[in-house]
Order: C-alpha cells, then structure tokens, then sequence
C-alpha cells in the first residue's frame, strides 16, 4: 500500500480527477487525492496523494511550479489554448526572434495576471468554467504572481516553444494570451507540460500504465515519495518515547517546540512523521494534524 505520494505523468486528454479515479482502481483504496490541477489538454507532473499523505497536502511547499510549453502566434481563442473557439487571427509574420524575446523579457519577473474564465476559481460559489460555458463573463481581480524565468527554447513562427520557471498560481494560458497582446498579434497555448510542482519533478513520475504494472507486482511503494520527503521543507523535532506517548493523547512536545524559531515542524518519532505542529510568534503551540 502506498502511504505519502505519486508523482504521475499526467496524459492529455483527461482531467485530473481522471487520474484521481484510476489510481484509486489501480491502488484498490478510495483515500486518493490531487494537488496542482492540470488542464485537461496538459501533460506532465500531476502530485497524487495516497493515504495518510491525503492529509498533509496543505502542508507541501509547492510555491514553485516549472513548465514547457508551445505557443501560437496570430491566434486568439476563448479559451486561451488550442481546445477552444476562435477568436480572432493574425499574420504573425512580422514578429521576430528579437522581438518575440523582448515581449517575454517584459513578462518576466513580479506581473498582474487576471485569471482566465475557463477555470476552476470560484466566484458567488460557482467555477467561473462553468459561467463561461453559459456565454457568461465577469470581473475577475488580477493578482500578483511571480514569473522567475521565461525563456524561449526554439522559434519557427508562427510557434514558440518556451520554458516557464514561476510561482504558484501562476497560468501560462493567460501568460501565452498576455504575450499575445503585447506582440500585437494575439497568441495561445497549444501543448502545455509540466515538469516540476515543488518538490515533484518530472524525473520521479510515473505513467498510469507503469503505475498499474508496479502495482501488479507489489512493488508500488517503492516509487513513491513518503511523508518525511514530502515534508523536508518543515523544520523537524525529534520525539522521545515519552513525547510520543504524550502524543497518542494529543499533548504536543511544548518544551521543545519552544526551543525552535515559529513555524511548522514535522513532529518525528524515529524515521516516521507523526504529527505536524504550529508555534507562533506569541509561542501558541498547536497540533494541526496527527497521522496514522
């Protein structure tokens, strides 16, 4: 049994909560989740929790999200990508190698971003997808998102293949419909891969299908990434015996969560994390979540 995390290599063509339904079949347990929703015409890194790695999903330091995308210039959709109606073309002819850099140049670094309408925010309780699908638009606010680099792999006009290193939140749809508009020519994303969501990368994921095999063989675990991995970001305390069987009644090491700087520490009992654990700067200790 798989008790932490996947990586999976997300295909195109499928939601995320595809994935979600198939790891639960393939694994024969119903505590499966995701984080870090991918599109579903994008491939690449897709973080699945299984188990008690389910309950330590809003502890992940995923504020840094890595991708390879290819872009089209002179085309302008609803959707911001290839799967949806067009809007409007241009000859994008005129835009060249040198341009094109400076554009992605200027949209690099802290920028505004408003959220597309085909996507899972919710507004009023409702996804805004679901408003946009009605032929319905709203006022989105933009928010501020991080574009640590922008750069461009290869350019044989009208597309451009680039690498996107940028902070969570972050959506290259709307990154691709922004450079668009700068260029004057409109533009929109036509294959979108993720190969890094914190501390999952693309080298550690698996396909449903090898996931399925490993599965088969009992073998699952070993390709996956456990709590302790999950969670290096916290700082760590290790527990006696004594603090653990304090623990089990739900009295957290005060005394030497007290020693460390606020925060949120991992709660160790040799090579097992079991508990994540608050200080604040007014030296409040609280458990905010035990595992199993």
């Amino acid at each position: 049994m798989v008790d932490g995390f996947l990586v999976i290599d997300k295909p195109a063509g499928i939601s995320s909560h595809d994935v979600v339904n198939r790891v639960r079949r393939i694994l024969g347990t119903k505590k499966v989740g995701h984080t870090g929703t991918l599109d579903p015409f994008a491939t690449g890194v897709l973080p699945i929790a299984v188990g008690e790695g389910t309950k330590a999903i809003q502890f992940l330091d995923e504020g840094e999200k890595a991708y390879e995308a290819v872009i089209q210039l002179g085309l302008a959709t609803d959707t911001l990508d290839i799967t949806g109606a067009v809007l409007q073309e241009h000859d994008p002819s005129g835009v060249g190698q040198e341009q094109l850099a400076s554009a992605m140049a200027a949209l690099t670094g802290e920028i505004s971003q408003v959220p597309p309408m085909y996507s899972a925010i919710k507004q009023g309780g409702q996804p805004l997808y679901k408003l946009a699908r009605k032929g319905i638009e709203v006022e989105r606010p933009s928010r501020q998102v991080t574009i640590h680099s922008f750069d461009l792999l290869e350019f044989s006009s009208p597309l451009a293949t680039v690498r996107v290193r940028c902070s969570r939140g972050t959506y290259v749809r709307t990154l691709a419909d922004d450079l668009g508009k700068l260029l004057g020519c409109g533009a929109c994303l036509i294959q979108l891969r993720r190969t890094m969501s914190g501390p999952f990368r693309l080298a550690d994921a698996l396909t449903l299908e090898q996931l399925a095999n490993y599965a088969e063989e009992g073998v699952a675990q070993q390709y996956g990434l456990n709590l302790p991995t999950a969670l290096s970001h916290l700082g760590q305390v290790q527990l006696t015996e004594a603090d653990f069987l304090k623990l089990k009644n739900g009295i957290p090491p005060r005394d030497r969560l007290l020693e460390m700087q606020p925060g949120l520490f991992s709660l160790m009992y040799g090579q097992q994390v079991i508990a994540v654990a608050e200080q604040t700067p007014e030296k409040a200790i609280s458990l905010k979540r035990v595992f199993n």
